[in-house]
Order: C-alpha cells, then sequence, then structure tokens
C-alpha cells in the first residue's frame, strides 16, 4: 500500500512536471518575442535618430562620419540653415504670370534663411545627447558600431555611405540564448544581417534600415 502511494505521488509529480514543460515550452518563445519587440522598437528609434544626424552633418560637410564624438559635438555646437518664409503666391499671382522670383523683387512675399541649433532642429528638449551611441537595454558602455565610406555604383559614381549596427547577441543579451540563436540563423539563412542595421558600407541603399 506504501508502495502504491508513492507511486501515485511520482506519477502526480511527473505529470506536473510535464505539463509545466509543455506551457513553458508555449510560453517561453511568446516571451522573447515580446521582450525582442519592446527591445527592437527601441534600438530601431536609436538607429532613425543617428541616421538624421548623419544626415545632416552630410548637408554641411559633404559626407558622413564614422565617429561619435564627432557626432556629439556636431549636435551640440553646430547649426542648419532653415529658410524662414513670409507669403504665398496665390492663384490669380500665378495665373498673371508672377514667379516666385518677381514677387520677391516686388516685396510681396520674403525669404529669409536663418540658422538653427542641431539639436533644437532634431531632438525634443532635454534630449540627452551623450547617449547616442549607446545601446538600450544594454549594461555597461556598450555603443553601436558605426563606420562611414565611399562606395562606387556600377555606372562608377563615387557615393558617400555610412552605416551604424548592432548584433542580434548584444542587443537582445539576457533572453533566452536559443531563441536569439534561431533569430540569428534565421536571417542568415536569408543572407541577411543578424541584427539591427541602418545603411550600408557594401551598397549605396539610401541609408535604408533592414527592419524597413
Amino acid at each position: 500500500k506504501i508502495m502504491k502511494t508513492v507511486i501515485q505521488i511520482v506519477l502526480t509529480i511527473a505529470i506536473l512536471a510535464l505539463g509545466y514543460f509543455c506551457v513553458e515550452s508555449i510560453n517561453k518563445p511568446i516571451r522573447f518575442q515580446e521582450q525582442q519587440a519592446k527591445r527592437q522598437k527601441a534600438v530601431v528609434e536609436k538607429l532613425e535618430q543617428i541616421r538624421d544626424v548623419q544626415v545632416a552633418y552630410k548637408s554641411v560637410f559633404n559626407k558622413y562620419t564614422g565617429n561619435f564624438d564627432t557626432l556629439i559635438n556636431f549636435i551640440k555646437n553646430d547649426s542648419l540653415p532653415l529658410v524662414k518664409k513670409e507669403g504665398s503666391l496665390t492663384d490669380s499671382m500665378l495665373e498673371a504670370g508672377i514667379t516666385e522670383i518677381k514677387a520677391l523683387a516686388m516685396g510681396i512675399i520674403s525669404r529669409d534663411t536663418i540658422r538653427i541649433s542641431v539639436k533644437d532642429s532634431l531632438f525634443k528638449a532635454k534630449y540627452p545627447v551623450d547617449s547616442l551611441p549607446f545601446i538600450p537595454f544594454v549594461e555597461g558602455d556598450e555603443k553601436f558600431q558605426m563606420a562611414a565610406g565611399i562606395v562606387t555604383t556600377g555606372s562608377g559614381v563615387k557615393v558617400q555611405v555610412f552605416e551604424a549596427k548592432v548584433h542580434n547577441n548584444i542587443y537582445l543579451k539576457g533572453l533566452e540564448k536559443q531563441e536569439i540563436i534561431n533569430l540569428s540563423d534565421k536571417t542568415q539563412k536569408l543572407e541577411r544581417y543578424p541584427g539591427l542595421k541602418v545603411g550600408s558600407l557594401e551598397e549605396a541603399n539610401n541609408n535604408a534600415g533592414n527592419w524597413e
């Protein structure tokens, strides 16, 4: 009788354990996907901000930079031109053949170029600019990989390019390892970068992000 009770207890524990592992095998990927989506959203926002600054930097210096210190200094200390417009051409003016140049000469409209700081132009007030290089959700001083260069198109045109990226292993650190491996394997089989990346050093892709 004691033996029968022991067997029943062992079976009950085994059934509960099996039930737990079955439920866990379903919940684990779901939890991973939720956390991965949350982290990806924050990382993508950072990469989009880096792209905006790089584009602004190129508009001033005609090239990109692979150095975060240079970008941060640009944000803090440089400015961008902004055309301040007053007045606009009406339909009757256009029908009368009045161009914008004529309207400017006649004083009907005005166009003044003013300068606005890069920080005020691209970021919300009190944005911590010095945090730009650092990867969200990652402890320590882990930064995005960033580089700039020149590629030659098939027609022989030299194009300025940059890329900023972070591997899945870095921005998903601390989550389920096997799920990270599975995610990276899937993207590598498609011959894509196993992480999040904006721009490219290999082709002129108009600074596209690989999530777009």
